[in-house]
Parts: C-alpha cells; structure tokens; sequence
C-alpha cells in the first residue's frame, strides 16, 4: 500500500486499519480464551488455537509494517522498503500459515522445521537485494516462495489423503473432523500473496487484498472453533485382551469370532447408533483391541466408517418400511437423526455411496 492513491483514500486508510484491529482482536481471542464462542459442542485442539492465534497477530502486524515502512522508514526507497516488507510477509506469514495447516491434521504430529527452514533463503536474498539495491532480488524472492508453496500443497494434498484414510479407520463420524476445506484456505492465500508480491499499486487489488484477509479471519475463526480435538490418548493401541497373542501388524492372526462379537455387542444392542462412536471404543466393547479389528475390516475390504454407515442406513431402511407399513407420516431427515446421522448431508452421501441411488429415490420405490 505504498501508492499515493492508497495513502490518500480515506475509505481505505479504514478499511484497512479496521482489517488490522480485526485480526488483532482475533488473534487475541483465541490466544487467551479457552472457551468456545461459536459452537461450545466441541473442543478445538489447543495447538491449533494457538498457531491460528500467532497467525492472525502477525498478519496484523503486516499491516503495521506496511504502513509504517511506507509512510515513515524508506518512504522514499522503494526498492529497499518493498524487499524489507515482502521478505518480512515470507519469514513469519507463510511458515506460520504452514504450522497451522498441518496443526489441523491430527492422526499424526507433522515436522515443521523443514518449512521454516526454507524460509532461510528468502531472509539471505532480502539481506543481499537490500545491500547491493539489487532489483532482481524481487523476481528471485518470488520464484522461490512459489517453489516453496508449491511444494508444500503437493505434500499438503498427500498428508489430507492419508489424514481421511486415517479418519475412516478409526470414527463412526466424520462431522467436524474432516479439513478438506484447508485446500480452498490454501487457495485464497496464494491470491492475496500473488496480489502482495505483483501489485502494481492498483487500487482494485488493493481493496481485495483487504477484503479477502477478511474472509481468511472468518474462516479461521469458523475452523478453529468447530474443528473437534481428537484425544490422541484414545487412539493408542489397547492393551491385548487375555488369551489374546499380541502379533506384528503385517502377521496378524485375526480371531475367526470377531463377526460374531460385532454381532452380539454392536449390530444387536445397535451401538452403531452411539454418536461419535470410536473405534477404540468399540474395541472395549468387544473386548478385542484395534489391530485386530482394523486388520478384520481390511480383509472384508471396507473402513470403519463403511461398516458403522452401513449399519445405520439398514436401521434407516427399517425404520422407513415400519413407519410405511402402519401408515406414519415421517420425513427422511428424522429417519436419518433416528439412525445415528449427526447431519442429513452425511446421511445422503453415505446412502448414495452404499446403495448408488439417493434416499429420495429409495423411499419412493417403496411406495410404488
């Protein structure tokens, strides 16, 4: 924002000292309060709370950095305050972004260091362009972080595959713990860096920039508050039940009756009704531990989740002949809730999965 246009537009100066205090009172927010104040059903995971929260206070201080190299320090060196500021953006934003992206997948703690290392070459190339005024540093700054980010998507997009098969191995229920939505953050970064590191002083792109880290607070806020923390201590391997041979996972000797106790302590009490139904949980109940039945549910070539959804959609589908044969007037939705769907939406997608037509289709068949 070193234009004069810029600096001479009032609504701007605004709009972009209120994104400023917004990000800060954010960031503030998440640091110090524990509490949720947007949906206080779930508990996000403290880490991620606290890197969104350096996050969103550093992104303030972008803004401060700004305007203060812009209007104060190397006002009149544009070269000089442009590779200060930028490489600022690129050694504290873009590895913050990072951490925080990879807090958000919880199967397993990710390194870090790598991509605050590689910020290392951004800080060396500013040092040197700001010494020597040398303008090519500018391009060469902007090639590498380019690099940089494109790297760590292709790794992003390979650590979320491996997170949601980690998540279906392992939950009955996918509402809140799924981060897919992270790849259009990801998206909507790029365009504001692209927007920072291009901008030719067009007051356009300088009121997007502006109003998409508006929505990038948003969606943080949203994320962090309705993304439910995961008790790793819950996912450690049970003890082995006694009489029971603790085995290497690539050997295991799965137990012929684990189908039988499915049946007898899960599909005929319907525990597959229980929200949030872990899979350590119904390990306890089966009195097995989590290799042996994560090894029975490969052999039968389904997830978890597969199987707990499957069980759920036959509930549905007897609840809906029931409801037919004694002439009740019910709705698909309340027959989704009734069989342990937290949400219509995963009710509907599980359904077309399972039976490759919609439920509204399957209900009418069974009037015809």
């Amino acid at each position: 924002m070193y234009t004069l246009q810029s600096l001479q537009d009032p609504i701007f100066l605004m709009l972009y000292g209120g994104v400023a205090m917004l990000a800060m009172l954010a960031g503030i927010y998440l640091w110090l309060t524990r509490s949720l104040g947007i949906d206080p059903d779930f508990v996000p995971p403290r880490t991620l709370r606290r890197w969104t929260a350096a996050f969103m206070i550093t992104a303030s201080l972008s803004h401060v950095w700004w305007y203060v190299l812009g209007v104060y320090w190397l006002a009149d060196e544009r070269l000089e305050r442009d590779i200060t500021a930028i490489a600022l953006d690129h050694i504290t934003l873009v590895p913050l972004v990072m951490s925080m992206l990879l807090r958000m997948l919880q199967d397993r703690q990710r390194r870090l260091w790598p991509w605050i290392v590689a910020q290392v070459p951004t800080a060396v190339i500013a040092v040197e362009g700001f010494i020597t005024h040398n303008t090519d540093c500018m391009d060469i700054m902007h090639y590498w972080q380019v690099a940089v980010i494109s790297t760590f998507v292709a790794y992003y997009i390979y650590a979320l595959i491996q997170y949601g098969r980690w998540l279906r191995e392992n939950y009955a229920d996918l509402e809140h713990k799924e981060v897919w939505q992270s790849l259009l953050f990801v998206v909507v970064l790029f365009v504001v860096y692209e927007i920072y590191s291009t901008n030719p002083g067009v007051m356009s792109r300088e009121y997007l920039a502006q109003l998409n880290t508006v929505a990038i607070v948003a969606f943080l806020l949203w994320r962090v508050e309705t993304l439910q923390q995961l008790d790793v201590k819950e996912e450690e391997e049970q003890p082995v039940a006694e009489g029971q041979e603790e085995t290497d996972n690539a050997n295991v000797s799965i137990p012929s009756n684990i189908g039988t106790l499915l049946q007898v302590y899960c599909e005929k009490p319907q525990l597959y009704l229980q929200h949030d139904l872990t899979l350590t949980q119904l390990c306890e109940q089966l009195g097995t531990n989590r290799t042996y039945m994560g090894q029975y549910f490969v052999q039968q070539d389904i997830t978890y989740n597969a199987y707990i959804n499957g069980l759920r959609i036959d509930h549905f589908e007897r609840l809906y002949r029931d409801a037919i044969a004694k002439s009740r007037t019910i709705t698909a939705q309340q027959l989704a809730f009734e069989s342990g769907f937290r949400s219509y939406s995963t009710f509907a997608t599980a359904f077309k999965q399972l039976k490759g037509q919609t439920a509204t289709e399957w209900m009418r068949q069974q009037t015809e």
